[in-house]
């Protein structure tokens, strides 16, 4: 029996990746080029398309921005998403430019025959909308009524902007609830979850740097996959990209949802340790990021519980002393210097990759 059961909902397409329903959570970020830029921004697609980013988000605030969108779709090999916000000149530009999908905030995009226009174009070209909520684009009268973004105005907000869509028939559209906070976040995307069918994609925005960032977005991304919200996600990093996608996939990885690349299973060190784990999995980590299917790899400071600890591991290292024992599924194989252990290491795992 899984553990975690999704919650159900209708399915919407970005290009050609399924967004909600049974299919599996996907993985998106968003470049910090000028997208006018067409070479930094595609070099930068590319990164990402290397490190698992199956859909991804360019931010549009000029006409410029949105006239680069053909060459950058043509030049790359995952779906499109135009980020627009206050001009809906922009977005009917960008869908008219071959936007897979646009993200816009109604709150600011002005008048509501705006919004319908954005809605008719969308609709001819059968690409999908991403509703955005946050907390600082809260309407003014839902504000007045709860005295500040609480996890009820979001929700609200978010379920009125559902039933304008719908009266407008159009349903191709997935929502996002954000605060910069767990809390908010969390409640809010639950009272919402509670009401639609609509896809979610989840994350924590403006969360912070690598370790804080990663570290907020694993607590509330992680408590809201595993109540089953969530269909798409976005870990707000202030950081490279592609940081990003790397904490998407282990936070996933951690609750079974996902798989990809290599998990290395490390010891937190102790006064037996007799090797520097710390730089040695780091080295195994950088050594190993190419290898896209799931393995475990293991490095341990110590022959006591290496083995022992580690053994669901494919591959493993345990330093001991002046030499390393190298083991493949808990068995040991044989004795290496560090040197040797970490080739050995590398080579056994990118062996396994090529028969599996």
């Amino acid at each position: 029996m899984d553990w975690i059961k999704r919650r159900k909902t209708r399915t919407v397409w970005i290009g050609n990746v399924p967004i909600g329903s049974d299919h599996p959570i996907v993985v998106q970020s968003m470049t910090n080029t000028f997208t006018e830029d067409i070479d930094a921004t595609v070099a930068q697609i590319k990164e990402l398309e290397r490190v698992g980013c199956e859909v991804v988000r360019v931010a549009v605030p000029s006409a410029r921005a949105a006239e680069a969108l053909p060459e950058i779709k043509r030049r790359i090999s995952i779906p499109l998403i135009a980020d627009i916000h206050f001009d809906h000149r922009l977005a009917l530009l960008s869908i008219e430019n071959g936007a897979d999908c646009i993200r816009i905030n109604p709150g600011n995009i002005g008048a509501e025959w705006k919004v319908k226009e954005i809605i008719t174009l969308a609709r001819e070209k059968g690409i999908s909308i991403r509703i955005g909520v946050n907390s600082g684009s809260i309407p003014k009268e839902i504000l007045l009524k709860y005295g500040s973004p609480t996890p009820e105005a979001l929700a609200e907000t978010a379920i009125n902007y559902a039933k304008f869509f719908e009266d407008n028939d159009f349903l191709n559209i997935k929502f996002s609830l954000k605060g910069s906070d767990v809390r908010t976040t969390v409640l809010a995307n639950r009272l919402f979850a509670g009401k639609v069918d609509y896809p979610i994609h989840i994350g924590i925005t403006e969360a912070g740097t690598l370790l804080s960032g990663a570290v907020k977005s694993a607590v509330g991304v992680g408590i809201l996959l595993y109540e089953g919200i969530g269909d798409t996600v976005r870990i707000s990093l202030s950081t490279h990209p592609k940081e990003e996608v790397k904490v998407a996939y282990k936070i996933l990885s951690a609750l079974e949802l996902r798989k990809r690349g290599v998990e290395v299973i490390s010891c937190p060190t102790c006064g037996r340790c007799l090797v520097d784990v710390e730089t040695l999995a780091e080295e195994v980590e950088k050594r190993l990021e190419h290898i896209e299917k799931p393995f475990k790899v293991a490095v341990m400071g110590c022959a006591v519980n290496g083995p022992g600890e580690a053994r669901f591991a494919d591959v493993g290292i345990a330093g001991a002393g002046d030499y390393f024992i190298l083991f493949v599924k808990g068995k040991v194989i044989e004795k290496l210097s560090q040197e040797e252990a970490l080739e050995k290491l590398v080579s056994e795992v990118e062996k396994l990759a090529e028969e599996k």
